[in-house]
């Protein structure tokens, strides 16, 4: 297993770990610093325009605010999206994570069948014992059927 090598996975002992993830250049933290600093600036500036007698630019000034809150938290609620897939002792785990929902598939190694859902630039389909998963959300489409291979060269090695 040792003289295995995967593009996508990380391989320790026994297990291939794949974790695919969304490319998000800020986390949610780092965001609601940000938000912060414009709600500053922002209100600085519509008070300094208040006392200036320009009484409406308060006003819209906390539309804004509220609008642009509202798409960071959409932003932030799908930031750390992503997916797992773990193959240890003769099991496969599926791990799906939107919006903070976790879901997780297992199935035995030995029954797992993949293969790509429909088009060459479709989904990869998991599925056995009578459950079905789509994996490769996080992946570029043309690089699809390589994890898929991956999965399954790991599945018959293991």
């Amino acid at each position: 297993m040792s003289d295995l090598a995967f593009r996508f996975a990380r391989t320790s002992g026994g297990e291939v770990d794949w974790r695919l993830r969304r490319n998000c250049s800020v986390t949610p933290v780092q965001l609601a610093w940000f938000y912060g600093s414009i709600c500053l600036v922002s209100t600085v500036i519509a008070g300094l325009c208040w006392h200036l007698g320009a009484k409406l630019v308060m006003v819209f000034t906390g539309i804004e605010l509220l609008v642009v809150g509202v798409a960071f938290m959409v932003f932030a609620r799908h930031a750390t999206d992503g997916e797992r897939i773990l193959l240890k002792e003769g099991r496969l785990l599926v791990e799906l994570e939107q919006a903070g929902r976790l879901v997780r598939t297992e199935f035995k190694s030995d029954w797992v069948r993949v293969e790509p859902k429909g088009g060459h630039r479709s989904l990869i389909e998991v599925s056995g014992q009578g459950r079905t998963v789509e994996v490769g959300r996080f992946v570029r489409p043309e690089l699809r059927p390589v994890l898929a291979s991956e999965i399954r060269r790991a599945l018959r090695t293991l």
